[in-house]
């Protein structure tokens, strides 16, 4: 009996000790309030009766959803705008000791970097250079997690939204936009095609047969389109030597 109630207390004491870590995750040993050692994934044993006490730190990349919020731009429009920011711990002593909840930590840091980031731009960078603003974030908040064993190693703008008014206005100057364009394109065909029938007159001017030969396809076209009536274009010439004969006959 005294065997068997010995080999409890043992078990008793060896499951005491007994502790295991996740694949995911890093034990960090606290002996007496000091950092003794780190546990690696699997089976680990810790002196029990309170000498040792354990905290698992999750090493997974984590996902914070910044809240939204209003933020002026550089030049006075203000936009609603959220992030998305992810971290993931590479030091679990520091996780642990520097800070006290390192995930509500960086979540709030990132509301603060965000709207300060953001606030020195203006609203056409916020639109057309977000990519060079996520860089621009996510330096920032990994330079300033780095004393809390956090890397951060990406943050994505989710969306920039803009007041109503502010929509109006783009719209309308996108559509000026537009029409300006189409102006510009316009009156640069009609001068490529007055060019083009300035040469063309030049070359007929030079060589008669050539604009009998225009007035010929001319006809050609007209007579393709099965129309009712034809006209007949008549020289110049013609016309003149009709008009100096009817003279000499009178």
């Amino acid at each position: 009996m005294a065997f068997v109630a010995l080999l409890i207390v043992v078990l008793a004491v060896v499951i005491t000790m007994a502790r295991v870590i996740n694949q995911f995750q890093e034990g960090v040993i606290f002996r007496f309030g000091r950092v003794a050692k780190n546990l690696k994934p699997g089976l680990n044993f810790i002196i029990p009766f309170g000498i040792d006490r354990l905290v698992a730190v999750d090493l997974r990349t984590f996902t914070i959803d910044v809240p939204r919020q209003e933020i002026i731009t550089k030049d006075n429009v203000p936009v609603m705008v959220d992030a998305v920011i992810y971290f993931n711990v590479f030091d679990p002593v520091l996780s642990v000791t520097k800070v006290a909840d390192h995930v509500q930590s960086t979540t709030l840091l990132g509301q603060t970097t965000l709207r300060a980031v953001l606030g020195q731009h203006e609203l056409d960078d916020m639109l057309t250079k977000r990519a060079d603003l996520n860089q621009v974030l996510q330096k920032q908040l990994d330079e300033a997690t780095d004393q809390w064993g956090i890397k951060v190693s990406m943050v994505e703008i989710k969306s920039v939204e803009l007041p109503d008014t502010m929509k109006r206005a783009m719209a309308k100057q996108a559509e000026a936009e537009r029409e300006r364009r189409a102006k510009v394109i316009a009156a640069e065909g009609e001068l490529q095609a007055s060019q083009k029938l300035t040469e063309a007159a030049t070359v007929m001017a030079a060589e008669p047969v050539a604009v009998e030969l225009r007035r010929l396809q001319v006809l050609t076209e007209i007579a393709t389109e099965k129309n009712s009536t034809i006209i007949f274009p008549v020289p110049m010439e013609l016309i003149r030597l009709w008009d100096s004969m009817t003279k000499k006959s009178a």
